[in-house]
């Protein structure tokens, strides 16, 4: 059995190299732009009509014959799915435009748009760029997307088929429910994901880097000085690696969960609103949405049971009797109590037991688990 994975790398190019790779992205743009202007002007591009545009396109503008026409075509292919999604998936919004200063490059080729020789990634148009291979390829890549982030690095990332590693026999649950002060909090506590604060560490550097930032900034007249821009690329340098400093942790910790256990119950959990709350700046370094994302994929990628339950009264429940509290438990109470059955244990332990429950009996909410279906077991015995 195979998997379909991205495996990606550093990338070397020479100044003109990377002046190659900034005139294809902004020809890649234009069409994107163009894309979006046909829809807002009250038509519908399909793949059919856009394949058409850029044919009639290139065959005008000896500007965009200069590109390859491979990552154009890869551009309104990807614009095609970003609006066909948008029209499918509720909440999803319309492609934008992509503005000239606020938009990193990103370029993308099928197999027949690069190849790899003597150690090096040859893309259409003979550009030719050195790759820092760190692990082998498993397999012929399909297709590969170049991209800067905001240090101004390059990466290229292949897409790969990659056999399936068998998973260890584990015949245990586990539940996991989502917090501030502890990212992950499980039914077992030696699974638990502290809070580590990456970026709380480095803060005075980064202070010192906004400051510097503010400056040297002369505003909106005329070119950032030098300083600025070094200035504003240590910042960069501090926000990224806190960054991979937390995603490190998560993959780490998704992979010690997804080997031990059988059935992962995690709650369906959605950050969105801490951005606007006390919280927010705590919550964007823990990324408890890149952690739950990660735990997802390798559960599903193993073979094992990923069940997602709605976070609603996961906290008023007990996990012992399954009774509901009559009021809702503010933030600052931090110890659940039930007044029926008298259990009492931390507040986010009890609720991934109760989300563990809930997944166990084959439900995504608390609402559909009844009081006397979890005290009953299969064999009519008394649940304990």
């Amino acid at each position: 059995m195979e998997e379909v994975v991205r495996y990606s790398y550093r990338l070397r190019p020479s100044r003109t190299t990377e002046s190659v790779l900034l005139a294809e992205w902004h020809r890649c743009r234009f069409l994107w732009n163009e894309s979006v202007n046909h829809q807002k002007s009250g038509n519908k591009p399909t793949l059919s009509t856009l394949s058409k545009f850029l044919t009639d396109a290139r065959s005008c503008s000896a500007w965009l014959r200069e590109g390859s026409q491979v990552a154009q075509q890869q551009t309104l292919r990807t614009y095609a799915l970003a609006l066909k999604q948008s029209f499918t998936v509720k909440g999803r919004g319309r492609p934008a435009f992509k503005p000239r200063k606020a938009t990193r490059p990103s370029l993308e080729y099928t197999r027949r748009g690069f190849n790899i020789r003597g150690g090096r990634l040859v893309l259409a148009k003979g550009v030719s760029i050195p790759v820092v291979w760190s692990r082998e390829l498993p397999s012929e890549p399909t297709s590969v997307r170049v991209v800067q982030d905001s240090l101004g690095h390059w990466y290229a990332s292949f897409v790969v088929r990659r056999a399936v590693e068998p998973c260890s026999v584990a015949d245990s649950n586990i539940g996991v429910d989502w917090g501030v002060c502890t990212t992950a909090t499980t039914t077992d506590p030696g699974f638990d994901l502290p809070y580590l604060g990456h970026r709380a560490r480095c803060a005075a550097e980064m202070c010192r880097a906004q400051r510097k930032m503010a400056r040297r900034r002369r505003g909106k007249t005329g070119p950032q000085s030098g300083g600025y821009r070094r200035a504003a690329r240590q910042a960069a340098r501090l926000h990224k690696k806190a960054a991979r400093q937390t995603r490190h942790d998560s993959c780490v910790w998704a992979k010690h969960v997804v080997d031990q256990h059988d059935l992962i119950a995690v709650e369906d959990f959605t950050p969105k609103f801490l951005a606007k709350s006390t919280m927010a700046k705590m919550a964007a370094d823990a990324a408890i949405g890149a952690a739950k994302r990660e735990l997802i994929n390798r559960g599903v990628r193993a073979g094992r049971k990923v069940g997602l339950v709605q976070p609603a009264y996961t906290t008023m429940t007990c996990s012992s009797c399954f009774a509901r509290a009559k009021q809702q438990l503010g933030l600052g109470e931090r110890t659940f109590r039930c007044d029926d059955c008298g259990y009492s244990d931390g507040r986010d332990r009890n609720a991934a037991r109760v989300i563990l429950a809930v997944a166990e009996r084959g439900h995504t909410r608390v609402d559909d688990v009844r009081q006397s279906d979890h005290l009953l077991r299969a064999d009519g015995a008394v649940a304990v």
